[in-house]
């Protein structure tokens, strides 16, 4: 199965992601971990993702694609994948589009994971991470036992900077603008599968598996 993930920043794209690649056994690529993993590593890719990012630029669509065409090239892939965080773009769906014909591949479905802007907003401010272990609370869906301190190891919880109102609406609202036309390019290639994200995670989940089943 060759499917790609897309979904607004709190869709809870990551959990689905990962349970579809472990119930369908194929990878999970992401490209910001790929590109997390190389600035850790300081490879040439690392490098020069770097350089992009410390300018404030985007890095650019002929990089990306090199990433993913290089990934999707392994041995594990052969059988199928989940692409997430790409594409991200309409030029970037066509380049890829390109690259999978070359491969003589293409794809089984494109996952949208759809939830209400002021749902994703709800989520994002509420959510509180401990200081010390990382682990993460949601003052409304996931309270700890003693307020503002970590259940599992007594930590200070914290709001992230980019878990600000204005800065979450931001990202929800870029996001959407980039996606929109996307959502429209799978629409009319009758690849779409848009999923309600504003139930419970396991529905979710249901109704994912469902969609790809039926």
């Amino acid at each position: 199965m060759r499917l790609v993930i897309m979904g607004p920043p709190g869709a809870g794209k990551g959990t689905q992601a990962a349970m579809i690649a472990d119930r369908y056994s194929i990878p999970h690529v992401s490209t910001g971990d790929i590109f997390r993993k190389n600035l850790k590593e300081g490879t040439p890719l690392g490098l020069k993702v770097k350089e992009y990012m410390n300018k404030g630029l985007l890095v650019p669509d002929e990089t990306v694609v090199e990433i993913v065409k290089d990934r999707l090239s392994e041995e594990d892939c052969r059988k199928g994948f989940l692409l997430d965080g790409f594409p991200r773009t309409v030029a970037q769906a066509d380049a890829l589009d390109q690259v999978l014909e070359e491969m003589n591949m293409e794809l089984d479905h494109v996952i949208n994971i759809d939830v209400a802007k002021e749902v994703l907003v709800e989520r994002a401010v509420g959510r509180r991470v401990c200081k010390k272990c990382g682990s993460t609370y949601h003052v409304k869906y996931n309270s700890p036992s003693r307020p503002g301190l970590c259940d599992e190891c007594g930590g200070e919880l914290i709001q992230r900077d980019d878990d600000k109102e204005e800065t979450v609406t931001k990202r929800i609202e870029v996001y959407l603008e980039q996606t929109k036309p996307l959502i429209n390019y799978y629409s009319e290639k009758g690849l779409l599968l848009s999923i309600d994200g504003g139930q419970d995670i396991a529905k979710v989940g249901e109704q994912i598996v469902k969609a790809l089943e039926i």
